[in-house]
């Protein structure tokens, strides 16, 4: 865990504060690291599914939470190295 969390301040802190939502996409690199995202994300609520009926240790619980936020990480990177824009919502109405 202390890998993934050293490797998440680490890609973080070359990003700005995020002042807004922001969805899956940008370069192709970017793109794929946000679908990887998406796959962590599903094997953690799985994990917790399981969870339900079979624990499951909280390590492991822990660990899948931060991988997708890793994840998220690096594709925010990648497409910041890339020069891709990131798709931010437009909630005007």
């Amino acid at each position: 865990m202390t890998r993934l969390e050293s490797e998440i301040d680490r890609y973080a802190k070359e990003l700005t504060d995020l002042a807004s939502f922001v969805l899956p996409g940008g370069g192709s690199v970017g793109a794929e690291l946000h679908v990887a995202r998406a796959v962590a994300r599903r094997a953690e609520r799985s994990l917790w599914g399981l969870n339900d009926s079979e624990p499951v240790a909280p390590e492991l619980l822990a660990w899948a939470n931060r991988l997708s936020d890793l994840l998220f990480a690096l594709a925010l990177y990648a497409n910041r190295s890339s020069g891709a824009a990131e798709i931010r919502p437009d909630y005007s109405v």
